[in-house]
């Protein structure tokens, strides 16, 4: 696949990720998240940029759309990817949600 390329992925029916909530899935070996911050859906790559630790699994914020690495502490933006806070200083993957047919799916 060129980079050009994409795929839309089904996750789950939106019914099973109520705001506040998370839920984790790997595509061709890469895992990646997605979360329900107040009805707003954000995904991105469950890779901490700083040492290729798990991502996700960490303490997030709905309100701030954050999360918190659970190994080093660094924050993400949700939206962007970018890290609010060292040691991490790259960006992770952020990819597009949509809801389609009562489903949400994502585009890798």
């Amino acid at each position: 696949m060129s980079p050009e390329e994409t795929t839309t992925v089904v996750v789950c029916p939106a019914s099973e990720l109520a705001p506040g909530e998370r839920v984790i899935f790997e595509h061709e070996g890469e895992p990646i998240a997605v979360f329900n911050a107040a009805g707003e859906l954000f995904a991105i790559e469950d890779r901490c940029s700083h040492d290729d630790g798990p991502l996700a699994e960490g303490e997030w914020s709905p309100a701030e759309c954050t999360v918190v690495c659970p190994r080093h502490g660094s924050i993400f933006d949700l939206r962007t990817g970018k890290p609010r806070t060292l040691p991490a200083f790259q960006p992770v993957r952020v990819f597009p949600v949509q809801i389609i047919d009562d489903n949400i799916t994502v585009e890798v």
